[in-house]
């Protein structure tokens, strides 16, 4: 394995990690906007701000990872993206600090028009963020970011590719929200609850399914690069991704909440890598290989050691945090 694959590799796990656990984060908007009215969903929504208030701001530091890692080791790719890419990037930065704002001040709303308005923004925030940062890996996954940077500003996330891909990124994290919101419910007692959580979770995991298989038909034609890639060597986790699917529908439908989890996390996290190993080897589809990509010796060598020390530092105080909101003491506080 060259230098410049192993960071690339580096960078692409900090990709999963924010699919799962930012994806899980922003998918609760979906759950809180059509919870209902207040008097309605204050059960549930009371349950998402349980769920997603000690951990909504630590799950951003895999976003940081990745753009510092990204504009550090492949420069040159990094700058060419934000520069074509520059209007859906700008929108979901938009949305991810409207949401952290709107997520604060619901909280200490003055007035119950003031905590829907703040309930809305976090809400519809939540939705169109993922589907922005969606359309943008979809935009390179099609080959339209050219190394140049000069690419279309409209088109380029304007298109089959990149509306398929903002929104699997929007049921994914739907679908994760539910799975987990679900088995929060049952683990606090709320059985009713529970219940109402583990139909939606049903309906979202069935749509996007949908959506994921369907938006193999037009990659033929719009990005046949990456469909070459997922009918070959990511087939494997496309299928995997199909049958840990399916494994939690079967279990929220037993209500195996607790395994579902797991299995929800498998399917998502298969459909990502499925995308990274499809895409393979290119950093810009069709434009720029990774090996190509890669900034000075010195430096990916210097990012491989960071990775290193941050794995230490970083991942047990965060799997130490994981684990207390996942504890029957939390759920009940």
């Amino acid at each position: 394995m060259s230098l410049e694959v192993a960071v690339a590799a580096a960078l692409f796990v900090g990709v999963i990690a924010y699919a799962v656990l930012g994806g899980a984060d922003f998918g609760s908007g979906f759950f809180d906007l059509t919870a209902g009215s207040a008097r309605r969903g204050a059960e549930l929504r009371t349950l998402v701000d349980r769920s997603i208030g000690p951990v909504w701001e630590a799950n951003h530091v895999w976003l940081i990872y990745v753009l510092v890692i990204w504009w550090t080791g492949f420069p040159a790719t990094f700058a060419a993206a934000m520069t074509t890419l520059i209007l859906p990037l700008l929108l979901a930065l938009l949305g991810i600090v409207l949401r952290g704002a709107s997520f604060a001040f619901r909280k200490y709303a003055g007035t119950l028009g003031q905590a829907r308005l703040f309930g809305v923004v976090f809400a519809l925030s939540s939705i169109l963020t993922p589907f922005f940062l969606g359309a943008a890996a979809g935009a390179i996954a099609s080959g339209r970011v050219p190394a140049d940077g000069r690419g279309d500003v409209w088109s380029s996330w304007l298109n089959p590719t990149s509306v398929f891909g903002g929104l699997i990124a929007v049921g994914a994290c739907a679908f994760l929200a539910g799975t987990f919101l679900t088995a929060d419910a049952a683990r606090s007692g709320q059985s009713s609850l529970a219940g109402q959580l583990r139909v939606r979770s049903l309906v979202v995991g069935v749509l996007t399914g949908a959506v994921v298989f369907a938006a193999l038909v037009p990659l033929d034609h719009d990005a046949p690069t990456l469909a070459d890639g997922l009918e070959g060597r990511a087939a494997p986790l496309v299928v995997l991704s199909a049958i840990a699917g399916l494994a939690t529908l079967a279990l929220l439908w037993r209500r195996a909440y607790g395994v579902a989890r797991f299995t929800a996390v498998a399917a998502v996290v298969s459909v990502v890598a499925g995308w990274g190993v499809g895409q393979y080897p290119w950093m810009l589809v069709d434009e720029v290989r990774i090996v190509d990509a890669g900034g000075a010796e010195a430096t990916l060598q210097g990012l491989l050691v960071v990775v290193g020390i941050a794995a230490v530092v970083v991942l047990p105080a965060l799997g130490y945090l994981l684990r207390l909101t996942q504890t029957e003491q939390w759920s009940r506080h």
